[in-house]
């Protein structure tokens, strides 16, 4: 007879739906919980978080199976649970919000029928996108919300709104918060903006040249935290010598103000600068319709410029770095 009651199991779906519900009750109570009925709505909460993390991740005795993952999926982009489980996060516990994080992480790749339901979802829901932004000036959100926006902008829809927010300055100055993880994080944000959808990328560089660039310079190329500013030039070289930046790299090699930044950056003691510094240096010094200005200043530090690359070594033996560095010397001894 026992049998007869057993509970039936519950289907990914069913957990979905548990768990919604159970956020729609944490939405709508205050700050504060108290009582026992609360505690157990949120033991509750967590375990089923806990359920959905163990189904898209798979656990020590099983792998994830995708049928699963599948009407999970479908299940949690049929309403807002992500919007539900965002504005919660704070009411959570470390743990809860840790795992709630990495079920968001996972769903941004999980594809249903060939197709990622999420970015479908977050094409209509792109506020959210400013919800996560401002998460980094909370110090016990920012990691979360830092690591859910990252996933998020895997989608070319998502990171194009971000990049053309009001709020991507705020970038910035996430990068020089004296919280040195958040500050990271940030960084680590900024770069997938800037490198991941290289046509979305190369649009929105020629369209915010002038205050994108005024900001790069003076808030991370000549801030004086050195890690900022090693982390920045690197990220200049990789976004100028993409392809797809070509006629953005053009324009910002024709700038005296960029060149003078550049040289102060090869003349700084850090070996790793230097060598990040030099990879932009050789794009002004390769351009062969460098500016009468650009000229003038390289012909004025000639000498200082070649006793500079003459001295420059690095550690390891790099047959290409041996090259550029001649074809470079060459240049600015024929000027």
């Amino acid at each position: 007879m026992k049998g007869l009651f057993k509970s039936k199991p519950r289907t990914p779906a069913d957990v979905v739906r548990q768990t919604r519900d159970l956020l729609l009750v944490v939405d709508r109570s205050a700050e504060t919980r108290e009582g026992r009925r609360e505690e157990k709505q949120m033991g509750e909460l967590y375990k089923n978080i806990r359920e959905l993390k163990c189904i898209l991740y798979g656990n020590s005795e099983s792998e994830p199976v995708s049928e699963a993952c599948a009407q999970l999926t479908r299940e949690f982009f049929k309403e807002n649970t992500l919007r539900l489980i965002i504005n919660c996060l704070p009411k959570l516990n470390l743990e809860a919000r840790k795992d709630a994080t990495q079920v968001v992480a996972n769903l941004q790749r999980q594809q249903v029928q060939f197709k990622l339901i999420a970015s479908d979802y977050l094409e209509k829901n792109l506020d959210l996108m400013d919800i996560l932004i401002v998460g980094y000036e909370n110090t016990d959100m920012a990691l979360h919300y830092g690591a859910m926006l990252r996933e998020c902008i895997r989608h070319q829809i998502v990171a194009k709104y971000v990049l053309n927010s009001p709020r991507m300055k705020k970038f910035f100055d996430y990068i020089q918060l004296p919280n040195f993880d958040i500050a990271a994080d940030a960084a680590a944000t900024f770069k997938e903006l800037l490198t991941r959808h290289k046509s979305t990328v190369a649009e929105f560089l020629s369209e915010n040249y002038e205050w994108f660039f005024a900001e790069y310079n003076s808030k991370l190329l000549e801030s004086s935290n050195y890690i900022t500013r090693r982390q920045a030039v690197k990220l200049l070289g990789d976004i100028l010598l993409d392809r797809s930046n070509s006629a953005v790299m053009t324009q910002y090699v024709s700038s005296r103000d960029n060149l003078r930044i550049l040289m102060n950056l090869l003349r700084e003691s850090s070996k790793s600068i230097q060598i990040e510094a030099f990879h932009v240096f050789k794009l002004f010094a390769a351009n062969q319709r460098k500016p009468a200005d650009i000229v003038g200043i390289l012909v004025a530090n000639k000498s200082k410029i070649l006793r500079l690359l003459e001295d420059f070594k690095i550690d390891k033996e790099d047959e290409q770095f041996e090259a550029d560095k001649a074809q470079v010397m060459k240049e600015i001894e024929a000027l």
